[in-house]
């Protein structure tokens, strides 16, 4: 038995047409539910990041602990989840396409230049990101209406739902421009957080089942030829991969948090550009409270969210047969 890395699928499988028909729609939707379920696993700690990073005049003298239990007494236990379905109806084509390139990146790779060693995985994973920029650009808009309500504290009289944000942003902020604040930071950390994350994943998984197959491996339930990791060690791989992913990228996270929201903040005039706003929160607020702002939560959050996301579309690949065709 090998791992899912080096299988070679035996001549009855692949003569199969069952098991290739309609791969790539299968690799999209296991991609897109794996990133639904990271999502919403996550969604209070993400309200909360929202709110610390940019720095909500409600919650800024609190902590992290602090914030969500305050958000849940003034707004109840859904207010911590406040924003979520802009973010399923965003995150589900976005992380589908991010899984889908991964996957079809890796293949390539391995077939052209050789055996998919550390730089294939770290190429494959910065390429998908980059693929993941028309995802982005299309859904973007559904990024910003999330993060002006959950940014939004019971009380205020601001935003009432997704379609009103829509309406008010556009007819307030310059039209279509206005929906794409803070898009060049996102574009620009994309790469190398689907980078490192897939890279560090990958990497872990492979050396795991190469050296301790029995301890961390089982058989895949599609296909009994490949070697899958058990989930706590997938959920482990992925944690892992989450965390050195987000340390590397957060500055850009929190600098487009900061670009969303300048319309309704105090210091609009000081965010305008990625470079402007990265300067002014520095300045601000330095690094550990500025362009930092909120890690502490990042890793508690994203921990739990890529362990889900990776854990789930190793589910997902063997629930849609893919394990077959790899």
């Amino acid at each position: 038995m090998t791992s899912e890395a080096a299988i070679t699928p035996s001549k009855s499988r692949l003569q199969n047409p069952g098991y290739r028909d309609f791969y790539w729609l299968r690799s999209f939707v296991a991609g897109g539910v794996a990133s639904c379920c990271a999502k919403t696993t996550i969604a209070p700690l993400d309200r909360v990041k929202i709110l610390l990073q940019a720095q909500n005049v409600h919650y800024r003298h609190l902590g992290v602990l602090a914030t969500v239990f305050a958000v849940k007494n003034n707004e109840g236990f859904l207010g911590l989840y406040k924003g979520n379905g802009a973010m399923m109806v965003r995150i589900f084509p976005y992380g589908a396409i991010q899984f889908m390139a991964f996957d079809k990146y890796k293949k390539l790779l391995r077939a052209k230049i050789g055996r998919s060693e550390h730089v294939h995985r770290l190429m494959a994973g910065s390429m998908a990101g980059t693929v993941g920029i028309t995802a982005v650009i299309c859904t973007y808009p559904l990024d910003m209406v999330r993060a002006r309500l959950a940014f939004q504290v019971k009380g205020e009289l601001g935003y009432n739902g997704i379609i009103h944000t829509f309406k008010t942003i556009y007819t307030k902020e310059g039209g279509f421009r206005g929906y794409y604040r803070g898009l060049l930071p996102t574009i620009v950390g994309m790469a190398p957080y689907a980078g490192f994350s897939f890279f560090t994943f990958e990497t872990l998984k492979t050396s795991g089942l190469r050296h301790f197959p029995e301890l961390l491996g089982k058989p895949s339930s599609d296909n009994p030829d490949v070697l899958v990791l058990k989930t706590p060690a997938s959920l482990l791989c992925g944690g892992v991969a989450g965390a050195i992913a987000q340390t590397i990228s957060y500055p850009l996270d929190v600098t487009r948090r900061r670009m969303q929201l300048a319309a309704i903040l105090p210091d609009s005039e000081k965010c305008r550009t990625m470079l402007q706003t990265l300067k002014y929160v520095y300045k601000q607020h330095g690094i550990r409270r500025g362009i930092y702002r909120g890690l502490s939560l990042n890793y508690i959050r994203c921990i739990p969210s890529q362990a889900v996301a990776f854990t789930t579309y190793e589910f997902m690949r063997q629930a849609l047969h893919l394990n077959t065709t790899v």
